[in-house]
């Protein structure tokens, strides 16, 4: 049986990739205690370099992981959903991998932002002055202030915060969620000089994200390489528009997994748009968990699907933490019918479980009477190809000795989903 983290009753739900209330919960405390142990590693690294660093940096570090201790005991919630967000988890996987010296400390001086976010998030006093040494204060989740003095005066009131450029050259008013703030910071609230906000996807709470700067932080220059898309290139309005219709058409088929969607998902990455004739793609980064890195795809539909894809991908990278699936170490990789190149045992593992996602998806759309005609036909094509891929996968990573017992295990539940698709009406249900 699965190791105590993960619930016996929820341990199948997910293998079959089908939503439940409390996978969604085990995962999502998963990412979290995850994000946890990196903030601890960051700390405990910081003390043993503590000689390495200048006087300035140890000074605002201890500063910032002060004003992160006093917001959670002011709103532990509020705070972690500050560290749980994806761009968050991608900025401690930096920071932790970066050279001694000069790198871990420009590196590290970014949690004097996650502490701000936390602060207002939780509605927790700022004041002061906080060192920005890039000139660029990110605030996960929320936003971006470009502070050219390199330091900016923090100050606040009753649900609000505000934070300005030392020399004026930024500014921004920041309401606490859900409080109104008093009349004098009211006028103000939001916008200003060098502040830009991230918005928030039609009908939930999912950010499109074209501004933190760890959102795609380590892009490579190899063959394929993804590239993150800048505001300028990310259309607000095409994005809100094939979103919103996207989950229209999702809800219609498959409710459940829309819902699961919106909750599992906290970001989406715009991606540079591929080439002329390339077909768009996604991706998933294990450190940021929550975050679809995608290019926008030219129809509402593709776009559903690829909601759907990335989600499994952070269902099973968050699983991973909980319960390894796979053993360590092994070498040997596999042909996939998805993948022109050959795959190790992990990367299969996450390509049959996005995939089998898809193929239910597809035989819902396939046999019920909500999708169009169009995606009816695209669906019906698709689940044939991909039902056959995913059971040569599943098969082939049954046949290895590259799984744990866990691994095993989910693989043949796994199984048993792929098995039932397409038998018989009652998988629809």
């Amino acid at each position: 049986m699965t190791s105590a983290p993960v619930p016996a009753e929820v341990f199948p739900a997910l293998a079959g990739t089908r939503p439940t209330p409390r996978g969604t919960e085990a995962l999502r405390a998963a990412v979290h205690a995850r994000r946890m142990l990196l903030l601890k590693s960051l700390l405990v690294r910081s003390d043993r370099q503590h000689h390495l660093l200048g006087p300035a940096a140890r000074r605002h570090f201890e500063q910032a992981w002060a004003l992160l201790v006093a917001a959670e005991r002011t709103d532990p919630a509020a705070v972690r959903d500050v560290l749980d967000y994806p761009t968050t988890g991608a900025w401690l996987a930096v920071a932790l991998a970066a050279p001694r010296g000069v790198a871990f400390e420009r590196q590290s001086a970014h949690l004097g932002g996650v502490a701000v976010a936390a602060a207002v998030r939780a509605g927790h006093a700022v004041d002061g002055t906080l060192v920005v040494p890039t000139g660029l204060l990110v605030l996960p989740g929320l936003g971006v202030l470009h502070c050219p003095s390199g330091r900016v005066r923090l100050s606040s009131g009753p649900g609000w915060s505000r934070i300005a450029d030392d020399t004026g050259h930024g500014d921004v008013v920041l309401a606490r969620p859900a409080v109104r703030p008093g009349p004098g910071a009211s006028r103000r609230a939001g916008g200003g000089r060098g502040w830009f906000a991230l918005r928030t996807l039609p009908g939930g709470t999912v950010r499109l994200d074209d501004l933190d700067p760890y959102r795609l932080p380590s892009p490579d220059t190899g063959r394929g390489a993804l590239r993150a898309a800048d505001r300028s290139d990310a259309p607000w309005g095409t994005w809100a528009r094939r979103w919103r219709q996207a989950f229209e058409l999702l809800t219609a088929v498959d409710g459940q997994r829309a819902a699961e969607t919106a909750a599992v998902l906290r970001a989406v990455v715009p991606l540079a748009a591929p080439g002329a004739g390339a077909t768009p793609v996604g991706a998933t980064l294990r450190a940021a968990p929550g975050a679809a890195l995608i290019q926008l795809p030219g129809t509402a539909r593709e776009l559903a699907e690829s909601l759907v894809h990335e989600t499994h991908h952070t269902k099973l990278a968050a699983l991973d933490e909980l319960v390894p699936l796979c053993r360590p170490g092994g070498g040997a990789v596999h042909r996939v019918g998805w993948r022109p190149d050959p795959r190790p045992a992990s990367a299969v593992l996450q390509g049959a479980y996005a995939h089998l996602a898809l193929t239910d998806l597809w035989w819902r759309v396939r046999t019920g009477a909500a999708a169009a005609p169009a995606w009816r036909r695209r669906a019906g094509e698709r689940f044939e190809a991909y039902r056959a891929e995913v059971g040569q996968a599943l098969s082939l990573l049954l046949e290895s000795d590259e799984l744990t017992t866990a691994g095993r295990e989910f693989v043949q539940g796994m199984e048993r989903h792929h098995a039932g698709l397409g038998v018989t009406a009652q998988n629809v249900l």
